[in-house]
This record gives structure tokens, C-alpha cells and sequence, in this order.
């Protein structure tokens, strides 16, 4: 074997090496530590944790209190530009939420199956990890997921008869709440934004441990999101952000 064939073989390898490191998230897994990296991957500590250090510089995977989570590069990959850009130019709007309900404010997308965190904005003070959503949910266990689903005419998905249920409940009171599926400590709401054809195309989400997220809270923030998503509303009519929340 020549030395280039060499050289390409060996970085093969580690692109392989390096996509199962990121393949170990796909189960919703939010946090993973060497070790589990090591152990779904099959790969040696020492491999794991170089190649994790590795995602890590390139933005795919960012470093967390007990380990690693999939970083803001890896969603910016996984979210068409234009909704980029015009989850950018909503920070505002999310900045101003959560300062005023001390809570990470989110939003996501609708992509097939998935709601995709776009973007997070944090609080001033008294943020935790723990507010900020995992980076791809199951839109049918997804709390912002089903506060997209509920308001949906497209009568393209046909959900089972307890899920047909909730949404309906969820199109009654104007948001989704619920426990989170992997977390029961965490507690999660959130609203649609709609577009001007009154169709949801996204959510703005927030969620804190149970404790927090009461029912007097709940009170008071589900209006200052709805108002949230109503400025994001009016905002995603510019041409340029349309083009791809119409072409979805």
C-alpha cells in the first residue's frame, strides 16, 4: 500500500471514528460522558475523548457539566440558512422574553418528523442548563412539536386516538405542557407562530424544572410568549425568511 492510500485509508477512519461520536446522540441522548461515548462507539477512552475534543474545536459538540452535547455547529448544519437568518433577527424578540420571565426562551422548527432548535436566548441570571432544549425532539413527543401539530391543516399525519386527544386540548387553551420525555424534573411549554395563512410553522418554547415552572407561573408567561410569537410572527413575513418556511 502507498503511503497516500495509506494516509486516505487512516482518514477515513476518523471521519468514521468521528460520525459515530455524533451518532451517539440519536436517541435524544442530551448529555454523554467519555466513557458512554466510548462505550456505544466501541472505541478506546482515549480515542473517544480525542475525537470528542476534536467535534468539540469544530463547533459539533460542545462541553457540558458531566461530559459532551451536540454543539451549536451541528445544528446550524442541520437548519436550512434562511431559517438561520431569520431565527438570528428574532433574537431580540427571545432575548426580551426571557429577561422579563428570567427563563431561556427557544425556538424551533418543524423539519418532517423533528422539531429543530434554532435558536436559545438566556436569561440575565439565574439560567441552569437544564432551560435549554435538546437540539432535534420528536415532533409527536415534543412539547413545541405538538404546539405545532395541534394548529396543523395539512391533515397529513393521522395521530393515534389519545394523541388526537391532547392536540385538541392544546388548540383549546392556546399552548402545549407537559413533562419532559426525558426528564420528569423538567417541566416544558410552548406556543405556535403562525404564519400570515394562520399556519404553524414553528414554537416558541421554554421549560425549567417543576418545581419552577408552576401554575401561577405558567399564568404569568404564557401570555408574554403568545405576544412573543405574534412579534416573531410579523417579523418572518420579510421576503427573504418566507422563501424557506413556504418551502418546507
Amino acid at each position: 500500500m502507498s503511503a497516500s492510500e495509506s494516509q486516505s485509508r487512516s482518514g477515513s477512519r476518523a471521519v468514521e471514528r468521528a460520525v459515530a461520536v455524533l451518532g451517539c446522540f440519536d436517541d435524544g441522548a442530551t448529555e454523554l460522558t467519555v466513557s458512554s461515548l466510548a462505550a456505544r462507539t466501541g472505541l478506546p477512552v482515549s480515542s473517544a475523548h480525542r475525537i470528542a475534543q476534536a467535534l468539540v474545536r469544530g463547533g459539533l459538540l460542545e462541553r457540558a457539566p458531566d461530559g459532551y452535547r451536540i454543539g451549536s455547529g451541528l445544528i446550524a448544519l442541520a437548519v436550512p440558512p434562511l431559517v438561520r437568518l431569520g431565527a438570528d433577527a428574532c433574537a431580540p424578540q427571545l432575548y426580551a422574553l426571557a429577561a422579563g420571565i428570567g427563563i431561556t426562551a427557544s425556538l424551533a422548527v418543524v423539519r418532517g418528523d423533528d422539531a429543530l432548535t434554532v435558536f436559545s436566548a438566556r436569561p440575565p441570571d439565574r439560567f441552569c442548563d437544564i432551560q435549554i432544549p435538546r437540539a432535534r425532539q420528536s415532533v409527536d413527543t415534543s412539547v413545541m412539536g405538538r404546539a405545532v401539530l395541534a394548529f396543523e391543516q395539512l391533515g397529513g399525519r393521522r395521530p393515534s386516538r389519545e394523541s388526537a386527544v391532547d392536540l385538541d386540548r392544546i388548540r383549546r387553551q392556546g399552548f402545549a405542557v407537559d413533562v419532559d420525555v426525558c426528564d420528569p424534573t423538567v417541566l416544558a411549554v410552548a406556543v405556535p407562530v403562525f404564519d400570515n395563512g394562520n399556519r404553524p410553522w414553528g414554537a416558541v418554547g421554554v421549560q425549567a424544572r417543576r418545581r419552577r415552572l408552576n401554575e401561577p407561573t405558567l399564568r404569568r408567561i404564557v401570555p408574554a410568549m403568545q405576544h412573543t410569537a405574534a412579534l416573531i410572527a410579523r417579523y418572518t413575513e420579510s421576503p427573504a425568511v418566507r422563501v424557506e418556511i413556504d418551502s418546507r
